[in-house]
C-alpha cells in the first residue's frame, strides 16, 4: 500500500481520516503546517492537502514544492463544498484530484486507490 502525507491542521478530522486510510493498508502521517509537508514529503506517494482554511496560502503550496516531488507525488486536495471558487483554484493549481471535504470523510481510501492507479 502507499505512504500518505496528510496536511490536515484539523485534528478530528485528520484522525478521522488517518483512521479510514491505515484500515485500508495505507502508512499515514499526518502533519500540521507547511513545514511537515516539506520535512514528509521525501518518502510520500500520495500529498493529502485539506484547503478548508487558508485556500489560497494552501493551494499554492504545490509551487513551492521541489521539482523533482512534484513529479514523483500524486496530490489531492479537500475543499468545503460551499466554495466553489477554492475547487477551481486547486484545480488551477495543478492538484491531480480535487473533491469535497465529505468525500474525502467518506472515500479516502478509495480515492487514494484511484489516485495511486
Amino acid at each position: 500500500m502507499a505512504q500518505v502525507l496528510a496536511f490536515i491542521p484539523d485534528l478530528l478530522f485528520g484522525s478521522q481520516v488517518q483512521g479510514s486510510l491505515r484500515a485500508s493498508g495505507h502508512t499515514v502521517d499526518l502533519v500540521g503546517d507547511e513545514h511537515g509537508v516539506l520535512a514528509g514529503l521525501s518518502l510520500a506517494e500520495a500529498l493529502i492537502v485539506d484547503l478548508t482554511d487558508d485556500s489560497a496560502r494552501r493551494a499554492g503550496l504545490l509551487q513551492s514544492l521541489p521539482v523533482d516531488a512534484r513529479a514523483k507525488v500524486r496530490t489531492l486536495a479537500f475543499y468545503s463544498h460551499v466554495e466553489a471558487d477554492v475547487r477551481a483554484m486547486a484545480e488551477e493549481a495543478g492538484f491531480d484530484l480535487v473533491v469535497p471535504r465529505s468525500r474525502m470523510a467518506r472515500e479516502g481510501a478509495d480515492l487514494i486507490a484511484r489516485l495511486l492507479s
